[in-house]
């Protein structure tokens, strides 16, 4: 499995509402549930009101596009971080898979994944 590195800082919010982000910026993702509504993108676009937020977010992609027909990438992933003790903020979209963890665990995330198996492109 090969995996990038995003040359980006995140941002992991809740916001009342999406006025105020540009949502066609790259990066940019939104969930919304009947109780929250989630903002995760790069620290510079994170808007100014927000409810609560977590900085320090560094994020590498599963390279894709990858077939719905796939199974355990994400199990694959994760197992191999937890084994290593490192959390995870998981993303999907419709062609692939972004996980962040904490920059200060993305050195070790990394060793983490490549003693797996994966390959990983870095900036």
């Amino acid at each position: 499995m090969k995996l990038e590195v995003l040359p980006h800082d995140f941002t992991v919010c809740k916001v009342a509402d999406y006025r105020g982000i540009d949502l066609a910026a790259p990066f940019v993702f939104t969930g919304a549930t009947d109780a929250e509504k989630s903002l995760v993108c790069p620290t510079p676009l994170v808007p100014a009101a927000t409810l609560s937020r977590e900085d320090g977010w560094r994020a590498f992609r599963v390279a894709g596009p990858l077939d719905f027909s796939l199974v355990g990438i994400l199990a694959r992933i994760s197992g191999a971080l937890a084994a290593g003790g490192i959390g995870l903020f998981a993303v999907s979209t419709f062609d692939t898979d972004y996980i962040l963890v904490k920059a200060p665990d993305l050195p070790r995330a990394l060793a983490a994944l490549r003693t797996a198996g994966c390959t990983v492109a870095e900036p």
